[in-house]
């Protein structure tokens, strides 16, 4: 949908007929949670999660996913597709790259949607609240990304050809209002239509995002404290769920398939995106996400050794590699995030009846090779170590949060768990970040320890060392801010909007090119020009067809 076009957009909720050889056969059976009472509203408002869906899904496109992390401190490319590429090499990135004008038309869409529920006389409070989220998340990341972007409050049947950009002070204006007002009238978490459906401290969250990059760090301090205050929230800090028999510890299980919503006893999810599996309920999506292929590698492809399984996160395309800057440069021992259920660097041969004598000079082993051995016998369950030319796609060190197998489909086509959106350990980032703006460094070192307490509780009950891992304020920097992120939130953030949101992108490029550089062959940063790409090309397409008016493009491109 582009912005020259804007037309009315909804969600229909419709029925499937089923045919049988009784007389019922025109029965209509519904496939929507919410039955035949739907409210031309109420659809609206599914329709606006669909079209957040539409938004990250593009299987068509399985490196979109790269566009946020590659040429970051947290990303580099692996086995590339296309679209991501101008991404890091960021000399070629322009106003055609489909990545843009994906994000931006579909970001759009959600406005004039979210519009037009807005506007309606008479709209349920906590309907009209959900639709401010949506607009109010859609606007934040396009300012944050764009800078200035033509400002829209009512939907437009008809198309426009004259558009023009608004300040940022402007739209800023429109989402502060939004999220207040969100904020005042969604329901508490538990309370909500569906659990998936957004609730108060989606807005918290949120604000707390938007009103720290609009350097309202009082007010993002209040909107997060009172998500932290609610008493509705827990972090994980013990083994919960299906998967107690299966290895693995504390923070690992909320990212498995089966355990991540508030009904599967993670009390730590605010917004759990489902992701039904055969779409059978309001909210699916058809355009599957890319993230699994992304962050897991693709050991799939060797055939001697592996097979896909749950454990191991299912079949990955090996797209998106971890940064040597995260792999290397941030982690402290005994830290859980870092261990190998949550950032796989360790791998056995888990194919059944594997009994295969190889070579040591083809990389392989069971050993780091300085035995002296010239050929081993790998059999099922022995480490394997891996040569230098896979560690670019086939076997490298990735976050497990996307992992998730489903034995009826072992291409991995579906990303069949859910998408952790926004959970409790981000309340106290964003607090501790406007802690940080405002001086009070002693409460930002509080707010990050809590999230340590957590992350270092095994190994200070082995070790015996009670202070492991804590932090003092004079360390409480958004650059520490910024690290810790990554080590609580990688795989999950959108680390472009987050270095971009906090003014932080073009410092944290340049340390990469100087010193975390993923070596010399073409997948590391080149061409970054931080007076051109700290925001994002407006794409061609909208600048042409607005014939009245001069949708200025931004500097550089």
């Amino acid at each position: 949908m582009k912005l020259r076009n804007i037309i009315y957009s909804a969600l229909a909720v419709s029925a499937l007929t089923l045919t049988s050889c009784s007389d019922s056969y025109l029965d209509e059976k519904m496939y929507s949670s919410y039955g035949t009472d739907v409210t031309d509203v109420e659809a609206k408002v599914i329709g606006l999660h669909q079209k957040f869906a539409d938004l990250w899904g593009w299987s068509d496109q399985q490196g979109f996913v790269g566009c946020f992390q590659d040429g970051t401190d947290v990303g580099a490319p692996g086995s590339t597709q296309g679209v991501e590429v101008p991404f890091y090499q960021y000399g070629s990135l322009n106003a055609e790259n489909s990545g843009v004008s994906k994000l931006w038309t579909s970001l759009y869409s959600i406005i004039n949607s979210a519009n037009i529920i807005i506007n309606t006389e008479n709209v349920d409070a906590a309907a009209k609240g959900e639709a401010e989220f949506f607009r109010a998340y859609a606007y934040n990341m396009l300012v944050t990304l764009w800078g200035p972007v033509p400002l829209l409050t009512e939907s437009k049947a008809e198309p426009r050809t004259d558009f023009t950009r608004n300040a940022v002070s402007e739209i800023d204006a429109v989402i502060f209002a939004d999220l207040n007002d969100a904020i005042a009238n969604l329901p508490e978490v538990g309370k909500t239509k569906t659990q998936n459906r957004i609730n108060k401290d989606c807005a918290r969250i949120l604000a707390g995002e938007a009103f720290n990059r609009m350097g309202k760090f009082a007010e993002a301090e209040a909107a997060v404290s009172a998500t932290i205050n609610s008493g509705n929230y827990k972090l994980i800090s013990e083994r919960y769920g299906k998967f107690l028999s299966d290895a693995g510890d504390y923070y690992s299980d909320m990212f498995r398939w089966g355990n991540q919503r508030r009904s599967q006893g993670n009390t730590e999810g605010i917004w759990v995106f489902q992701m039904e599996y055969n779409r059978d309920v309001t909210g699916g999506i058809i355009n599957a996400p890319q993230q699994r292929r992304n962050w897991v590698a693709a050991f799939h492809k060797l055939t001697d050794f592996m097979q896909n399984a749950d454990s191991l996160g299912g079949r990955g395309n090996g797209r998106l590699r971890l940064s040597n800057y995260v792999k290397y440069g941030i982690w402290e021992d005994g830290d859980i995030r870092n261990s190998n259920h949550n950032i796989r660097r360790i791998l056995y041969a888990n194919k059944p009846n594997v009994n295969k004598e190889i070579s040591v000079k083809d990389g392989f082993r069971v050993d780091d090779g300085t035995s002296g051995a010239t050929k081993i016998t790998i059999k099922t369950g022995d480490r394997i170590y891996w040569k230098t030319s896979d560690t670019l796609e086939v076997m490298y060190p990735h976050p497990t949060k996307w992992g998730a197998y489903d034995p009826t489909d072992d291409f991995g086509w579906e990303m069949v768990k859910d998408w952790p959106l926004m959970r409790f350990a981000e309340a106290y980032l964003l607090r501790a970040e406007a802690r940080i703006n405002q001086g009070n460094t002693a409460g930002a070192a509080e707010d990050i320890n809590v999230l340590r307490d957590r992350a270092f509780k095994t190994y200070r009950a082995e070790t015996g060392n009670a202070n492991a891992g804590k932090v003092t304020a004079a360390q409480m920097t958004i650059d520490f801010l910024l690290d810790e992120r990554i080590r609580e939130m990688v795989g999950e953030e959108n680390r472009r909007y987050t270095l971009c949101r906090t003014g932080k992108l073009a410092e944290r490029v340049k340390m990469m090119m100087d010193k975390w550089a993923e070596g010399t062959d073409s997948k590391k940063i080149t061409g970054f020009d931080a007076s051109k790409h700290t925001l994002l090309p407006i794409p061609l397409s909208e600048i042409q067809l607005n014939k009245d008016a001069d949708l200025q493009q931004n500097p550089g491109y």
